[in-house]
């Protein structure tokens, strides 16, 4: 837990002056985020120039996030969904408040063609979030051991993992996935050759067919583990968010552990997640929320976790807050040509989910 920071009178009253309505609350915010998604300093620097204290509590699942926020009461200020399809079915749910932009100083350092990619698949979703970081879901993979076990293996293709004559020799050395239906039946659907976006039945039985193929293949599903077993050596080939990856290439790195891994984007395409920041409905220090939504628009706070965890950020004006090494990561920052086939999955019917939610299940208990 963090310590709070004691400011002088002249800099509380700055604050104060700026934010009006912060001294009417306690000096207290509760924050629910993913793991490893702040840089190392990024509270310490809320608290410092604030005076708000935050509790910060971290998760690995949408669902998760959609459990405690359902059940009413949970207590947190801030959390950081991804909007599709979650926040925006969450919406309907009415579970969230509406932003007062006017508390919301650094607005308009949002990054135009952020805002429209939102807007283009739920109008309404601005009016409730801000978007935070941005990353396509991709694979990473050990070079050595991908090399060793599966000569020859596209690396650059859901193939990796979708393909049993590339998957039954990787078996040994571990792949995962995330624990994401949305995410892992898109990504088998485009391997397909089909709409990601299908709700088509002879799809679905088509993309649990081939999740249900490589099952066995699969040490485990999560959607948190594979950072550091990737980066350990303990996982050869791993589903995953591109920072997350980025961060398992990263740790591999700097451990010196004569682990070389690698991370692409796969050709077929890839869901492009925005991840985004909002207020639960019921959350017991909105006003404080407001602050550290805006706090964390800026470009010198944003652009530095961009550095540290690999995700790119929906800001204006972070290069000069970004290293270059991260700046020309196709990754981070993927081509033109990419970008073109990223996908996003909008929420689907209540039945559609019930469903996709009963076969899940039954994939992931089925070994």
């Amino acid at each position: 837990m963090l310590k709070p920071y004691h400011l002088a009178a002249g800099a509380l009253l700055s604050v104060l002056v700026s934010h009006p309505l912060a001294a009417a609350e306690e000096k207290l915010l509760n924050v629910f985020n993913w793991s490893d998604y702040i840089a190392s300093d990024t509270l310490d620097r809320f608290t410092a120039e604030t005076g708000i204290k935050v509790n910060y509590d971290v998760y690995d699942s949408n669902e998760m996030v959609e459990a405690k926020l359902m059940a009413g009461k949970s207590g947190y200020d801030v959390v950081f969904p991804s909007a599709f399809p979650f926040f925006a079915r969450q919406i309907q749910a009415r579970i969230y408040q509406p932003l007062d932009k006017q508390k919301l100083t650094n607005y308009g350092n949002l990054e135009e063609g952020v805002i429209n990619s939102l807007n283009a698949t739920d109008e309404k979703i601005l009016d409730f979030a801000v978007p935070y970081m941005i990353a396509g879901t991709g694979v990473g993979f050990n070079r050595g051991k991908v090399n060793a076990l599966a000569p020859g293996a596209p690396t650059n293709s859901w193939d990796l993992i979708f393909d049993p004559k590339w998957s039954d020799p990787l078996k040994s050395c571990g792949i995962s996935v995330l624990d994401d239906s949305g995410e892992v039946f898109a990504a088998a659907l485009v391997w397909l050759g089909k709409n990601p976006r299908s709700e088509d039945p002879e799809d679905f039985k088509a993309a649990s067919a081939a999740i249900q193929r490589i099952r066995p293949n699969l040490r485990y599903i999560h959607s948190s583990s594979y950072i550091n077993d990737l980066a350990n050596g303990d996982l050869c080939v791993a589903h995953g968010y591109g920072g997350d990856l980025v961060q398992a290439r990263d740790r591999a790195g700097e451990a010196k552990n004569g682990v070389d891994i690698s991370v692409y984007l796969p050709v077929e395409g890839a869901q492009v997640v925005i991840d985004v920041m909002g207020i639960p409905a019921d959350a017991p220090h909105p006003d404080n929320a407001h602050i550290f939504i805006d706090f964390m628009m800026r470009a010198d706070v944003v652009g530095p976790i961009t550095d540290a965890v690999g995700y790119a950020n929906a800001i204006r004006g972070t290069d000069a807050f970004v290293s270059e090494q991260r700046r020309n990561d196709p990754v981070i920052y993927p081509s033109p040509e990419t970008r073109a086939k990223f996908f996003t999955v909008p929420p689907k019917p209540q039945a559609y989910i019930r469903q996709l939610t009963r076969e899940w299940t039954r994939i992931k208990t089925d070994h």
